[in-house]
């Protein structure tokens, strides 16, 4: 088993004891740096960034030189897939991604390819084994994808959407389309992730984005169903160590204990949900991570650390969390709060962990 310095996030998802609650943030590598806008400007375009190994490998090591963030997560994109299987993706100015092929038809699903981890995702594979090498064990790295359902909402709408018309229009006209969709779309998840796990990954994130759109029966049929058979598919074990399951369905709050039920070891939280609730419900099933309002770090100092005591209080002693922002960080958040943020957690959470 190769040596980790910190293993403190990986510990707290197993709910095993730690001297303080591990912290890393969503979207820690990005826009709010003005070190990565550099790395951006120079790449040309996201894409590129996201393609090109060494790059994507200094965008993911940048905020661990500021702050002292207990995990690293690949830099990449949640419509990697959907884009090696040939929809063409591309980002408007402003926009945000936009595919040129979206699914219209059960045609256009039944040509979609599974695309092979290490051949048309393989620059995801580079970008992870560089990574792993360049972090020489100081952190855990966490791989990630999205989710089934949050893939194919970007698929069939051909981008980002307030509404979710066409996804809703073919749930509920023609499921069996949808269906085959994001049985397609599972397979293909679990093929990338179980990539990044050998590449080398110490952790795993499925972000279910848009769960939170459907009904109750409807997020179990066509999101949390899927996101259970990734689960089921995927390598548990790398390096003589266990590879923990982070599941994260924003506005998902309402369904805690069928997650919890799913196999993963941990469930990320948004804000809307309470902490000490949300524990409550789910006992020690799982590791909770969260759950800090992102837009709490545009306020003073002083107002993050009483955001910050609330939730270690909220969660109260023990193991099994590991603190995060409830999504992830805004482009025009002040670099100095996150790492107000970072240090209050560490010194606050230490009470909590004797």
């Amino acid at each position: 088993m190769k040596e980790l310095k910190n293993d403190r996030y990986l510990r707290a998802l197993m709910r095993q004891p730690v001297d303080m609650t591990p912290v890393w943030m969503m979207r820690q590598a990005g826009r709010y740096l003005p070190e990565y806008k550099e790395v951006r400007a120079q790449a040309g375009d996201f894409m590129t960034l996201c393609k090109n190994a060494e790059l994507a490998c200094e965008v993911t090591l940048q905020p661990l030189r500021r702050y002292a963030l207990d995990a690293a997560i690949l830099f990449s994109d949640i419509l990697t897939i959907p884009d090696a299987m040939g929809l063409g993706l591309y980002f408007e100015q402003g926009e945000g991604p936009r595919f040129s092929r979206p699914i219209i038809s059960k045609a256009d699903v039944l040509k979609l390819p599974i695309p092979d981890p290490e051949q048309e995702l393989g620059y995801v594979m580079n970008a992870v084994r560089t990574i792993r090498q360049n972090l020489r064990g100081e952190v855990p790295l966490i791989g990630f994808s999205g989710s089934p359902w949050t893939l194919a909402t970007y698929m069939v709408e051909g981008g980002s959407t307030k509404v979710f018309t066409k996804i809703k229009q073919l749930m509920y006209t023609d499921p069996d389309t949808l269906h085959l969709l994001l049985d397609k779309l599972a397979k293909s998840v679990t093929l990338y992730l179980n990539g990044q796990i050998r590449a080398g990954a110490q952790a795993v994130m499925i972000f279910d984005t848009w769960g939170g759109v459907l009904t109750g029966s409807a997020y179990r049929e066509f999101s949390l169903d899927y996101m259970q058979n990734i689960i089921g598919g995927l390598q548990r074990e790398n390096e003589g160590r266990r590879v923990p399951i982070t599941l994260f369905t924003k506005g998902g709050g309402q369904w805690l204990e069928d997650l919890a039920q799913s196999g993963c070891d941990a469930l990320g939280l948004d804000w809307s949900t309470d902490i000490h609730k949300a524990r409550e419900r789910v006992g020690d099933k799982v590791a909770l991570q969260g759950n800090m309002d992102p837009s709490v770090l545009y306020a003073a100092p002083e107002r993050i650390e009483q955001e910050v005591a609330a939730i270690l209080d909220g969660f109260g002693p023990g193991n099994g969390h590991v603190c995060n922002l409830g999504h992830g960080i805004h482009q025009d958040v002040p670099p100095e709060h996150a790492g107000v943020f970072v240090d209050a957690v560490h010194r606050l959470s230490r009470a909590y962990h004797r």
